[in-house]
């Protein structure tokens, strides 16, 4: 069973930064795409970045301030979150694709910015 554990979210205030990680049980390498996702209460899913192929996709809001990473030596995938603003405040997700189509999600990190 693949699992996935989201970690770094928190309250910070308004121009402040965060760093959000994804550990996952077996190798990252083995997964087709992956990437992060957010939910605010009321409000559908939404994709905030993730990798395309050998390259990466960012939602329009985020775009020059989050930044996604990941280092397949500690099957960990991150997203450094910088200059945040308070329609950032969401629940984070991290999806792994497998290459049969199978999605995984991690059990997501609050994130709250105040202004």
């Amino acid at each position: 069973q693949v699992q996935l554990v989201e970690s770094g979210g928190g309250l910070v205030q308004a121009g402040g930064s965060l760093r959000l990680s994804c550990a996952a049980s077996g190798s990252i390498f083995s997964f087709k795409t992956m990437g992060w996702y957010r939910q605010a209460p009321g409000k559908q899913r939404e994709l905030v970045a993730a990798f395309i192929t050998n390259s990466t996709n960012y939602a329009d809001p985020v775009k020059g301030r989050f930044t996604i990473s990941r280092d397949n030596a500690k099957n960990t995938m991150y997203l450094q979150m910088n200059s945040l603003k308070p329609e950032d405040t969401a629940v984070y997700y991290c999806l792994a694709v497998s290459s049969r189509g199978y999605a995984y999600w991690g059990q997501g990190t609050q994130v709250t910015v105040s202004s």
